[in-house]
């Protein structure tokens, strides 16, 4: 039943077996398991980050819990900040390229620049760079664009809303023009400030973003 081997020798594969069978299950075993599945990454600000929201009701919460559901193997990491830039988001990047080795990667980042009345050419050049290094570390890349109130006029409203296209035409990745595509000027569906989508509106943000995500994420 059991092979020719001498007792002594015996015993040594059998408690090398149980080593190996121990060191798979150290940290750098788990580590190694986890960086296998893919992540998603979301660079965003506060829409993306849910703000006046209670957990799991933002967007990006719908979105993982979707994925899990519809048994899709991305893992998604948030990295997004309240009223973060893309300036802010071109400084922290690298890092979480870095971090995270993310297979995709979704920027949602814009809209504070516009509501600050800042420099277009600025914003579009951050955007071009966040691109252009999450390509370099091969992921994916979705650009989430967002538009702001016609008071700020119509040629700097126009020039806003066109810049995502534009980057990413130049760049060659899928763009999402307008986040809130549907109930964006139902005011019921924001908060007392107008910016920030209710809860309720959640899904609706999901469901915008969605299709054009779906060819970017692993097959099954």
């Amino acid at each position: 039943m059991f092979p020719n081997i001498p007792r002594r020798a015996w015993l040594r594969r059998a408690a090398s077996g149980a080593l190996l069978a121990y060191v798979a299950t150290l940290p750098f075993a788990t580590a190694h398991a986890a960086a296998a599945v893919p992540v998603l990454l979301v660079v965003g600000d506060s829409i993306s980050a849910g703000y006046g929201l209670a957990k799991g009701e933002g967007w990006v919460d719908l979105l993982a819990a979707r994925l899990a559901r519809e048994r899709h193997r991305e893992r998604v990491v948030n990295a997004s900040i309240s009223g973060d830039t893309t300036a802010g988001g071109r400084a922290r990047l690298p890092a979480l390229l870095r971090e995270h080795r993310p297979s995709i990667v979704v920027i949602e980042l814009g809209g504070n620049d516009a509501l600050r009345g800042g420099d277009l050419d600025a914003t579009r050049a951050n955007l071009d760079a966040m691109v252009k290094a999450a390509q370099a570390a091969h992921a994916k890349v979705l650009i989430v664009g967002t538009r702001v109130p016609p008071n700020y006029g119509a040629s700097y409203a126009e020039r806003f809303a066109s810049l995502f296209t534009d980057v990413a035409k130049a760049r060659r990745v899928p763009v999402v023009p307008y986040l809130f595509a549907g109930f964006g000027e139902n005011l019921t569906q924001f908060q007392a400030d107008r910016i920030h989508p209710v809860a309720s509106a959640e899904p609706a943000i999901l469901d915008n973003v969605w299709p054009t995500l779906v060819p970017l994420l692993s097959r099954q």
